[in-house]
């Protein structure tokens, strides 16, 4: 977390066997060359996870298969305001929206970074869409329908302070 009023989270997630495994990550919710190095020193079945959680705005998920990363941010409208968002269009190469283009939620990236997991770009698309859904909130959907929600679950508890 970036500071002690924040709720940015990011986490590491990995695979051994049929266990997944979710840590904490220092504060590198502005930092994305930072999350892909961290990811890219995880051995996984299957390739590293990271998710970032920044604010009440979007979430990042990274994944990172044999030195090669996938990103996905929920919405590039939020590359006006935060330094992470920004740095994944740059990554993607893509241009930061202007102003009069900021009246919907749209991601950005690779909306088929977990189809082989059992996660469609579709569903994807529903859950980064959803603007009911905080990014914590959506990343533990999205954790559930990959398998390893409980852990997610046990680091956010962990890192937002929640009783369980």
């Amino acid at each position: 977390m970036t500071d002690s009023e924040s709720s940015d989270v990011a986490v590491v997630v990995s695979r051994e066997d049929a266990t997944w495994d979710v840590d904490l990550l220092p504060p590198l919710t502005e930092d994305l060359a930072g999350l892909i190095q961290v990811l890219r020193q995880q051995p996984s079945i299957g390739g590293t996870i990271g998710l970032a959680a920044v604010g009440d705005d979007f979430f990042v998920a990274i994944r990172v298969i044999a030195g090669q990363a996938s990103v996905f941010l929920s919405d590039l409208t939020a590359a006006v305001d935060w330094p992470l968002a920004r740095q994944v269009l740059a990554h993607l190469d893509l241009v930061i929206p202007d102003d009069e283009d900021l009246d919907q939620v749209l991601p950005a990236g690779d909306l088929s970074i977990f189809a082989d997991l059992g996660l469609d770009e579709m569903d994807l698309g529903m859950i980064a869409g959803d603007l009911d859904l905080f990014p914590d909130e959506a990343l533990a959907i999205i954790a559930r329908k990959l398998g390893f929600g409980q852990a997610l679950e046990r680091a956010l508890t962990l890192a937002l302070g929640r009783v369980p």
